[in-house]
């Protein structure tokens, strides 16, 4: 049973950093590119970062290029986004994911709130 558990989100500052993780179980972590997508209220889901299966290369949506970092571990089945410089407009429920024959799984998400 494909399973994904995000965690690290919180209330941070504007200007802050958070960094979330994403634990993977049930598939061979490894074999699959991974994937972070948000999405605020009122609005669409959004890609935020891509990673394949061995760690590079990434891509980044314009915004969060040079802010955001998307990594993994493959030895704890783990995928990190790393987030600085975060704006208001951050603001979101974080979600991570990765696509198995066609089909996706995601996590449950975490929220993330960048206030004063």
């Amino acid at each position: 049973q494909v399973q994904l558990v995000e965690s690290g989100g919180g209330l941070v500052q504007p200007g802050g950093s958070l960094r979330l993780s994403c634990a993977a179980s049930g598939f061979p972590f490894s074999y699959y590119a991974m994937s972070w997508s948000r999405q605020a209220p009122g609005k669409a889901r959004e890609c935020v970062a891509s990673i394949n299966s061995t760690g590079g290369p990434t891509n980044y949506a314009d915004s969060m290029k040079g802010r955001f970092s998307i990594s993994r571990d493959n030895a704890k089945n783990t995928a990190y986004l790393q987030m600085n410089s975060l704006k208001p407009e951050d603001t979101a429920v974080y979600y991570c994911k990765t696509q198995i024959w066609g089909i996706d799984y995601w996590g449950q998400g975490t929220q993330v709130t960048v206030s004063s």
